[in-house]
């Protein structure tokens, strides 16, 4: 999926990312779904069985937005987190399919007796 950026926006109060694409589609991204989701190796490990449950994280904000080459950014969390690398690919996918992975989320956190 070749997917490009046409604009990303912090939002004032740093609780979420609105991402608009060059084939219209905008989506406001909450900061903890990209938090706990983040593509990094220290959420998903290095194979689908290493993957963690990010709990505690319904207050997380975004404090930088940083451009990463011409393919991805980096998000600075408020909690110290910022080894993920946003592709545009990953960031169109988790706008799209947020609902669904908010509600994957909430499941997993209840399963494992955690909370937000």
């Amino acid at each position: 999926m070749a997917v490009w950026p046409t604009e990303i926006r912090l939002s004032s109060d740093k609780r979420s990312l609105a991402v608009s694409f060059e084939d219209g589609k905008s989506f406001s991204i909450p900061a903890e779904l990209l938090r706990v989701n983040s593509p990094s190796a220290e959420v998903q490990g290095h194979a689908p069985s290493q993957r963690i449950t990010v709990p505690g994280k319904k207050a997380v904000t975004i404090t930088a937005v940083e451009p990463v080459g011409s393919y991805a950014v980096r998000l600075v969390f408020d909690d110290g987190h910022d080894s993920g690398l946003y592709t545009w690919t990953i960031l169109y996918e988790t706008g799209r399919d947020k609902e669904a992975l908010f509600s994957a989320y909430l499941a997993e956190l209840d399963a494992k007796g955690l909370s937000r």
